[in-house]
């Protein structure tokens, strides 16, 4: 079915570039200590407006692609305090972190903008048909890199899973993907303010967050449903470096590289706060689930 979230007010840094800092400069006098977060771009707003004010500490937080995020730790290009990433797989390459853990999930949806033609087409066919306007080209459409965003790589994962699931003659991974579609995850939902797409292949917390409305897609291919991990599975992506992603449910994680307390205190919220349910992410009763050689005191 069609989903309309109510309408919220855009809240500051939505637009943040990729790879800018948010709030990296203390007020004067103010001797807080700082932790810094490296970060995918889909958190960049719980974290700005829902972490933020909810600890202690003075953040820097810096949003990226989750690829890029991993490839920059790996290679030592960059040294936060804080990583973490929208799939847990890139934890196991290009990352090799000791431990880590998993804080929430996500699904894929389309949201659109119903103010433009494009996107009441959108609308219009609903969860039964929504590839079909996106076939005929009658809808601009936003999505992410996949070479260095999860999302953008979940993106194909789904319009294939979508081609058997729907029983479609065309190859909808083939056929629906063009190059000038692709915009920074961090602003690609902002696109509709500016009537760049009138759709955008985006995590359901995205559209929430923003009030945008959204086509929810099946749980055989919008990959949140552990109960289909084998079918998600049957699909992949092989990123610049030549690791190979495969499609899997969705699930955030965070690993910290300084274990001083003000990092430790900034882990702890940033895992178990409520404020990710209030910015659309959905947290298994489970979770935080640790993988790995975990400090007693971070699970207690």
């Amino acid at each position: 079915m069609t989903r309309t979230p109510g309408r919220r007010t855009f809240l500051a840094g939505l637009a943040a570039g990729v790879g800018s800092l948010g709030g990296c400069s203390a007020l004067a006098g103010d001797r807080s200590p700082t932790v810094s977060l490296l970060a995918a771009g889909s958190l960049n707003n719980a974290l700005e407006n829902g972490l933020r004010p909810a600890v202690d500490a003075t953040l820097q937080v810096e949003a990226r692609g989750s690829a890029e995020v991993a490839r920059l730790v790996a290679e030592a290009q960059k040294d936060p305090d804080v990583v973490s990433v929208a799939d847990v797989a890139l934890f196991d390459s290009p990352m090799d972190p000791e431990w880590y853990a998993e804080f929430a999930t996500n699904s894929v949806v389309v949201a659109y903008n119903q103010d433009t033609d494009g996107g009441q087409h959108i609308a219009d066919a609903g969860v039964d048909g929504w590839y079909r306007p996106l076939l005929d080209g009658d809808v601009s459409l936003g999505r992410t890199d996949p070479d260095l965003d999860p999302l953008g790589y979940r993106t194909l994962f789904v319009l294939e899973l979508a081609a058997e699931y729907y029983g479609t003659t065309a190859e909808l991974r083939a056929e629906i993907p063009r190059r000038e579609q692709v915009y920074p995850e961090t602003q690609l939902v902002s696109q509709f303010e500016t009537g760049s797409v009138d759709a955008a292949v985006t995590y359901r917390s995205m559209a929430v967050d923003r009030g945008y409305d959204y086509v929810e897609l099946p749980p055989e291919i919008d990959l949140s449903t552990p109960e289909f991990a084998d079918r998600y599975a049957s699909v992949s992506y092989e990123l610049p470096g030549g690791n190979v992603v495969s499609g899997a449910p969705i699930s955030y994680a965070s690993t910290v590289r300084d274990e001083s307390p003000a990092v430790l205190d900034v882990f702890a919220e940033q895992t178990t706060g409520q404020y990710l349910r209030e910015y659309g992410f959905v947290v298994p009763t489970d979770y935080p689930r640790y993988t790995g050689n975990v400090p007693e005191r971070v699970t207690h």
